[in-house]
């Protein structure tokens, strides 16, 4: 049986009117934010809140009063360095509704995507659900790096669609445009864990945030849908020239540093997700593959041993040949959609070969944790281990504290307020036997955040619902911290 979409019910659980809220982290307040709020209003989301820095503040206020003059949807918080974890959490202590989907800020929907993707949310034990996505040219004509980005994005869309009906497992729900249950991400162990992640002990991860979110619901044994057909496809603006290799060398050492955590460290996954753990090996050793074959034959080709039955044009030629086939065959729903594409077919040939010595690369240069594309993105939130955890909290904290309600916006949430309260709607401190636990650990002579969660988390504090319980239904529900 082949994969199909969960299509939305006539009377569901939950309505992106009452239920959602869309999170939008962001360090910049380009134009092209403009139109990607219209496109989101069209879902007709509860509430739209950006979460950026105090100098952009008011420039992304005015582009969201362009399209929302009586400020009922659109709202701009802040914190105080750019960090994007930080913002992440800082929006999410901010949401009173039951859903949140994280958005960039530059992803454009479809009207139907705000229904369709929150549809899987009927199944209770779904934690977090992702789309397909297409590449948006940033000019009128596409650019070879775009390109190359759409041919990145079309096999993705054929591997997550394959493991989602497989297994039920994802590699990564995409941080352009995920949906999650507001409960899981109200948590103060995630929100500690989010912000204060570290490779090996040492390296302050800033971005993976979307890869640690995934980790995280498979480690506390939630489901993940993917959402994959034109009612919840969005497109994306990708770098038009050589930053786009910036933007993989990111990629691929966020997905070497979580794949190593949920296969070797975690491990859940293997007994939920088969399929979706071999494809993550299978990932390790595609590069070696790849490039063992022209390696092979050169090798072969010049052996003193070897006997040479057929002329050195005919190997090359055909081994090219068999390289444009699959590759082809890898590639055709990319070519559905862009069949002038075919003729760029050897040029992503070649770029395979680059891309498998950059993934070897990346795996020698995984303390490099920073964003590389973004200035201003890469603020850490503390020196040491205790002190990063509690200060990102302290310092979120001071800063919503600090913004005060317009009349607006008192009005809006008197006169629309959600039937349903999930989580605190105030920022989360640290209580005094929190830090302790926190020192504690520190005490401890071992690496902190070996696994992505700590021992504590592991016991099974935040289960997914049953059905039928409270949690599940729509029913005035309150987190207990």
């Amino acid at each position: 049986m082949l994969y199909h979409p969960i299509i939305p019910l006539q009377n569901p659980t939950f309505t992106c009117r009452r239920d959602v809220t869309i999170l939008i982290p962001t360090i910049d307040a380009g134009e092209e934010i403009k139109l990607a709020i219209k496109t989101w209003m069209k879902s007709e989301p509860y509430e739209i809140i950006f979460i950026t820095i105090p100098k952009i503040k008011q420039s992304l206020i005015e582009l969201a009063r362009s399209v929302d003059p009586n400020e009922e949807i659109v709202r701009v918080i802040t914190v105080p360095k750019g960090n994007k974890r930080k913002q992440m959490v800082a929006g999410v202590n901010e949401v009173k509704t039951a859903l949140i989907i994280f958005a960039d800020d530059d992803v454009l929907w479809p009207s139907t995507m705000g229904e369709w993707l929150i549809a899987p949310f009927e199944d209770p034990k779904v934690g977090g659900i992702g789309t397909s996505q297409t590449v948006l040219p940033i000019n009128k004509y596409f650019t070879i790096w775009e390109i190359l980005a759409a041919f990145r994005i079309s096999m993705r869309n054929i591997e997550i669609t394959a493991s989602t009906k497989i297994d039920g497992g994802v590699c990564c729900l995409s941080g352009r445009t995920a949906a999650y249950r507001t409960q899981i991400l109200k948590d103060p162990e995630f929100q500690r864990e989010f912000i204060n992640e570290f490779w090996l002990g040492k390296y302050h991860q800033h971005s993976g945030d979307d890869k640690f979110l995934t980790r995280w619901l498979y480690f506390h044994s939630w489901k993940t849908y993917m959402q994959t057909c034109p009612q919840v496809e969005l497109a994306s603006t990708f770098k038009d020239n050589y930053k786009f290799l910036v933007q993989l060398l990111r990629w691929t050492r966020n997905t070497w540093r979580s794949d190593f955590k949920s296969i070797f460290v975690e491990k859940k996954i293997w007994r939920q997700h088969p399929y979706t753990a071999f494809t993550m090996v299978d990932k390790f050793f595609n590069p070696i593959t790849l490039l063992l074959g022209p390696v092979t034959i050169v090798y072969f080709l010049t052996s003193p041993h070897h006997v040479q039955v057929l002329p050195l044009w005919v190997i090359f030629t055909s081994y090219f040949v068999y390289l444009l086939i699959t590759r082809f065959i890898k590639y055709c729903p990319h070519f559905v959609r862009r069949p002038i594409d075919v003729l760029l077919l050897p040029i992503v040939i070649l770029f395979n070969f680059y891309f498998a010595c950059l993934k070897i690369y990346c795996l020698f240069t995984l303390h490099v944790t920073d964003w590389g594309t973004r200035a201003g993105a890469d603020t850490s939130g503390g020196d040491d281990h205790t002190t990063g955890v509690i200060k990102a909290l302290e310092d979120d904290s001071k800063d919503l504290e600090s913004q005060k309600p317009s009349h607006k916006e008192t009005t809006r949430s008197q006169k629309q307020a959600p039937q349903k309260i999930y989580g605190r709607l105030e920022p989360i401190h640290p209580s005094e036997q929190e830090v302790a636990e926190v020192e504690t650990e520190e005490a401890t002579p071992q690496f902190r955040n070996k696994s992505t969660h700590s021992k504590r988390a592991q016991k099974g504090k935040l289960a997914p619902p049953q059905v039928g319980s409270a949690m599940s239904r729509n029913k005035s529900v309150k987190y207990k911290g």
